[in-house]
């Protein structure tokens, strides 16, 4: 299988009043055709940035590395309200977007809109309808690579459900590799055919989705699997989750990133880069 899309030592760095801040420092990874590969981690890890990164998306940043990509990318953001323009009709909006032949109203079709749903505005949908639109507008440049950076959160739990089943679905009917930007394993576990786990910036785990959700071997991924609810758990089960927060890229911890939140933490834990458990 021919990869899309290739990723390799991916740098990302600012400078701001003086001080340097390195968001994304060394990310690599692949995704190949028809493919779906998930970047997982908490806000601040980086994730978004990376994926930016790979159609051109980021000012004012120094970027090192290399980014390959075969063929044309689109994405479906986190908000659409925020990504639609408000005073043109949503059929206009596909048709602006259009690399196919395809009417506006077509690719509504694709996405279970009515054909009248060309002429609505954006703030006479629900959020569900917008970001099917974002999706018909995805659609309508029939890329090879689709981006899918959080498209749900701004999305009641049964609107999600039917928003990821819908990428899912129009991206194996096309054939195309999904890049799925989330900070949830329960939905990679569904979603995705490869998963890479970032922290501060970088990748800490990776590898098919059964692998890790089945044996994760570093601790941050473990957190974050064990943050996903259970329905067989009790009623009064408290939630698990990580203590602190991911630190800010201007204060990168030395050794091990993760090492200050880590309850397996030893004193080498800061001054080796690499997790003792994937040794």
């Amino acid at each position: 299988m021919t990869d899309v899309l290739t990723v390799r030592d991916l740098r990302i760095a600012f400078r701001m009043e003086g001080r340097l801040s390195v968001p994304v420092r060394g990310v690599s990874f692949t995704v190949g055709r028809g493919e779906r590969v998930a970047l997982v981690g908490e806000s601040g890890s980086g994730k978004s940035l990376t994926a930016l990164a790979v159609g051109g998306l980021v000012d004012r940043a120094e970027i090192s590395g290399d980014v390959s990509l075969s063929g044309r990318i689109a994405y479906i953001f986190q908000n659409p309200m925020q990504s639609l323009n408000p005073v043109m009709r949503v059929g206009a909006q596909i048709d602006e977007a259009k690399k196919s032949r395809r009417t506006a109203e077509e690719l509504l079709g694709d996405v279970g809109l009515p054909a009248e749903a060309a002429r609505k505005y954006p703030c006479e949908m629900s959020g569900g309808q917008q970001q099917r639109v974002m999706i018909a507008m995805a659609l309508a440049q029939e890329p090879d690579l689709l981006v899918a950076d959080e498209p749900t959160t701004a999305l009641d739990v049964t609107t999600q459900r039917e928003v990821l089943d819908l990428v899912d679905s129009v991206a194996r009917s096309r054939g195309m590799a999904v890049l799925f930007i989330t900070h949830n394993l329960g939905l990679v576990a569904r979603y995705s055919d490869f998963v890479n786990v970032m922290y501060a910036g970088e990748i800490v785990e990776s590898g098919t989705v059964p692998a890790v959700l089945s044996a994760p071997r570093h601790p941050y991924t473990q957190g974050l699997l064990a943050a996903v609810p259970s329905l067989d758990a009790p009623k009064d089960a408290p939630l698990s989750d990580i203590p602190g927060t991911v630190p800010p890229p201007t204060d990168w911890p030395s050794g091990c990133a993760f090492h200050p939140r880590c309850p397996h933490a030893i004193p080498e834990c800061s001054s080796s880069s690499r997790c003792r458990f994937l040794a």
